[in-house]
């Protein structure tokens, strides 16, 4: 029940990838094209980003819908950076959070960002939240659902596992205590992007100048845009893309099922 955008690749101004494309970002907070689920994201917005030597992202994030806030549109216009996760948000309850709803939440490197919606929330995570490591309730940003994803993939990002492995098993985990729930992830470390599509759009553009760009949908109607079928995980660098799909444990993949999709920079 949002749209967001992450990208790795050479310096750009943050306007260039959320502002200035005909369908970017910032049209997506009232007019998306693809969304299957609400129509406006006027619940706020955020953009994190990463400057050059600094591995940890700053984040600006308000409450209010994108189109309003103008301090945002001189930021767009003069920061630079290699890498960013962006986001509108249509909030899947109405809540006291404010910003602190809103997408993207962070954690040491990373950057994180949950389009869709947990099926039953509250009640249907309580079993799921009752594993997170003591104290890991007590600290969540916020208090809706996305925030919940995000602890859950936090905690197994710091017991070790991968960027792929810790989406994963986190949409398996989730989807299991609350079937029908919609989990498109979206996560960057600053140097890579690593999403799932469960339930909701997702596409990938290899920009001819460099650099990748993931997002809800495309900005701009360009013809190297590639939908990512549901039930993904995709795994992006600056230089290529690799496609694994997700199966469910209680469903059969089909025969050929693209276990080998690797889409390399041309």
């Amino acid at each position: 029940m949002c749209r967001h955008l992450a990208y790795t690749g050479p310096g750009e101004p943050l306007g260039a990838l959320l502002v200035t494309p005909p369908h970017g970002l910032y049209r997506q907070s009232w007019a998306p094209r693809h969304q299957r689920y609400g129509t406006v994201n006027a619940d706020g917005f955020g953009v994190g980003w990463y400057a050059e030597g600094d591995p940890v992202p700053a984040r600006y994030r308000r409450a209010g819908p994108i189109w309003a806030d103008q301090s945002f549109a001189d930021l767009a216009r003069v920061v630079r950076t290699g890498a960013l996760l962006a986001a509108v948000r249509d909030a899947t309850l109405a809540g006291a959070d404010a910003e602190a709803a809103a997408a993207p939440f962070a954690a040491g490197t990373w950057l994180f960002s949950h389009n869709g919606a947990v099926r039953g929330w509250p009640d249907s995570l309580a079993p799921v939240a009752a594993t997170l490591p003591p104290g890991e309730l007590l600290s969540l940003e916020a208090r809706n659902d996305s925030a919940l994803v995000w602890a859950l993939v936090l905690a197994r990002l710091r017991a070790g596992d991968d960027e792929g492995r810790a989406l994963t098993e986190t949409v398996l985990e989730v989807a299991a205590a609350a079937p029908g729930s919609r989990l498109n992830l979206l996560l960057t470390n600053g140097s890579t992007v690593t999403a799932t599509t469960w339930g909701d759009t997702l596409w990938y553009l290899a920009r001819p100048g460099g650099g990748t760009v993931v997002a809800s949908e495309p900005y701009d109607d360009g013809p190297g845009w590639q939908e990512v079928p549901d039930r993904t995980l995709l795994t992006a660098s600056r230089t290529d893309v690799r496609l694994t799909p997700i199966k469910d444990p209680g469903e059969t993949a089909p025969a050929d099922a693209f276990a080998s999709d690797k889409e390399p920079r041309t």
